[in-house]
């Protein structure tokens, strides 16, 4: 079972999404203050169920928000981000060497976020 960690930085709040197994799926934005760290891990709840748009082929069919979308970074390894209906990032992955593995990172947040316990 996946658990959402609310942390506080020096700047505000973010969190990690975590995976049974301890492992960070995504991560936040910092957020100013806590309540709205929290709206964060609400919209990812919300949200986490949306298509892919895959950036990384000659052709991208273009998805509409909410979605997950699937780069490569300046590095060359594989990322996706979670948009809101407003296109906001409300989620974003580590970096992945092959787009399988960032895929599976996808699919594990779409398993582990809906019913994730929040951990302050």
């Amino acid at each position: 079972m996946g658990k959402f960690v609310v942390k506080a930085t020096s700047t505000g709040f973010k969190f990690d999404l975590k995976a049974g197994n301890g492992e960070v799926i995504a991560t936040s934005e910092v957020y100013t203050t806590e309540a709205a760290c929290l709206n964060g891990i609400e919209s990812v709840k919300n949200n986490c169920g949306a298509d892919v748009e895959d950036q990384t082929v000659a052709d991208v069919v273009a998805v509409k928000h909410p979605k997950y979308e699937v780069y490569k970074d300046k590095a060359d390894e594989f990322r996706f981000r979670l948009k809101a209906r407003n296109g906001e990032v409300i989620a974003a992955s580590e970096g992945y060497k092959s787009k399988d593995g960032c895929m599976n990172g996808i699919a594990s947040v779409k398993k582990n976020a809906p019913d994730a316990a929040v951990e302050k």
